[in-house]
């Protein structure tokens, strides 16, 4: 195998054997040292990413971008982008959290304006938001309402009572992914989540409060609402049980349609069926239905953080505003350029964000100029990021950019590795608050654990895929 170096944090692996288009990978020196010799094991991006690059209908490139690594069958923090008439949805381009993704809130606060407050506020999120490994809420849906939040997004439970008409404006597709099909979505599905909109759940799943460290970019920030030492809260959450069950239930139906059609597979976690087949029709239905549940479920969860927020800090609800709201793990019809035309195109997008660039119609008016804002979740004792869209981006990795830091070490290594309880004590000295709902789960979640976020949000950032707005630092972490 020849990676070879294309640009600054751009690396090329050509097209070999089946492989129908080349591989793109945006990363350090040092990463690519790191993945070279990640071949060797079991679990390898380089290996997953060709496999991906020899699907049927993928254009452009098979892209890894700078938080890769292996995920079940494709890379997390991987991009494909599929021909709708010859290309396919594969369930390891998409994963089991269908559109988990990140909810900034703003406030007019500044860092001084809570620093006393942060141990009430730390211990009033914790118990006013319903989070860990199976949680469920006291916000009960019936199974026929669950259909209504499966059509219709964020929009249904805005109009029970969950957040402002106006923050629909800052979510990504307006919280409302068309062509959602219910009736895809099996019943065990629905009904191990009615019980769960507006929880946090668990492992990576947070909800952080975070202060603006840095500013590198003072008029975008100001196009954003940003100013330097403002309070923002962060969650990140997806689409629960539902989302979970949705794969269980499409392996197999993808696993036969992939038998079915003679699809050739190097991997068999890479199941998948033509977009235009019936399957394939199925299973996008099904992925739409389980992104509208994921925005729903942070749309529940956003308000009653910004209830918690206005009760405790003594601002009004309507003082706290969407920044925005973006998902990772999905799949997407979007307009894409290909050699100089605009194609619609499927793009899979795997533990990697969307991220348009200056101009799209699809982005708030007054955030068109900016581009889109890009909401990158760091670690709980390191820092957040948020970016935005560039119009090279639009063109080299489909409107894409990365979403976290990207794990180092897998969680059974950072169990065996850290103590929640060190974790804890180490972040108090250093002035955050964690509150956790497990410290098995705090020790999974390890600063250690990721890849540093400042080499990343860098690498992404000197390639000219996103521009770096501003840092955020944690204040408070509560973690399911």
């Amino acid at each position: 195998m020849a990676i070879k170096k294309i640009g600054e944090n751009v690396w090329e692996i050509q097209k070999e054997g089946n492989m129908r288009v080349n591989a793109k990978i945006y990363a350090s020196e040092d990463m690519v040292k790191d993945l070279i010799e990640e071949e060797k094991s079991q679990e390898s991006t380089i290996r997953q990413l060709k496999n991906v690059a020899c699907l049927p209908g993928i254009m452009k490139n098979a892209i890894a971008l700078a938080d890769c690594h292996p995920g079940y069958g494709a890379p997390i923090g991987s991009v494909a982008a599929m021909d709708l008439n010859d290309g396919v949805i594969a369930f390891g381009l998409i994963g089991f959290d269908i559109n988990c993704g990140v909810r900034t809130l703003k406030t007019s606060l500044s860092l001084e304006d809570i620093e006393k407050k942060k141990g009430v506020l730390a211990e009033a999120i914790f118990e006013g938001i319903p989070a860990g490994l199976g949680s469920k809420g006291t916000i009960k849906f019936s199974i026929n309402e669950l259909d209504e939040i499966l059509a219709k997004g964020a929009k249904y439970v805005v109009e029970k009572g969950y957040g402002f008409m106006d923050d629909l404006d800052y979510i990504e597709m307006k919280g409302c992914a068309k062509n959602a099909l219910p009736d895809a979505v099996s019943i065990r599905a629905k009904q191990r989540q009615h019980m769960e909109i507006g929880t946090l759940g668990s492992g990576n799943h947070y909800i952080e409060v975070q202060y603006v460290s840095k500013i590198f970019d003072i008029e975008l920030a100001k196009d954003f609402g940003l100013f330097q030492n403002q309070v923002l809260v962060s969650i990140h959450s997806g689409s629960r049980a539902l989302g979970h069950q949705i794969g269980m239930d499409y392996i197999n139906i993808l696993r036969r349609a992939t038998e079915k059609y003679k699809i050739k597979i190097l991997d068999k976690e890479l199941v998948n069926a033509p977009i235009e087949s019936e399957e394939g029709k199925s299973y996008l239905g099904a992925v739409n239905a389980g992104i509208n549940c994921a925005f729903a479920n942070r749309q529940v969860l956003g308000h009653l953080t910004r209830c918690i927020l206005a009760k405790k800090l003594g601002v009004s609800e309507k003082e706290i505003t969407v920044l925005y709201d973006v998902g990772h793990n999905t799949a997407k019809i979007e307009k894409h350029e290909v050699d100089g035309s605009e194609m619609e195109l499927l793009v899979q997008r795997k533990g990697s964000t969307r991220g348009f660039g200056p101009g799209h119609e699809e982005l708030p008016p007054n955030y068109r100029r900016a581009g889109q804002p890009i909401l990158v979740g760091g670690t709980m004792g390191t820092a957040s990021y948020i970016l935005a869209g560039t119009e090279k981006g639009m063109l080299e990795c489909f409107g894409s950019s990365v979403h976290g830091a990207g794990r180092k070490m897998s969680r059974t290594a950072a169990i065996k590795s850290f103590k929640g309880t060190k974790i804890i004590a180490d972040l108090r000295q250093n002035g955050i608050i964690l509150k956790a709902h497990s410290m098995e789960g705090a020790a999974e979640e390890a600063p250690q654990a990721y890849k540093d976020i400042d080499v990343v949000v860098n690498i992404m950032h000197n390639a000219g895929i996103s521009k770096k707005v501003a840092q955020l630092r944690p204040l408070i972490s509560v973690k399911g």
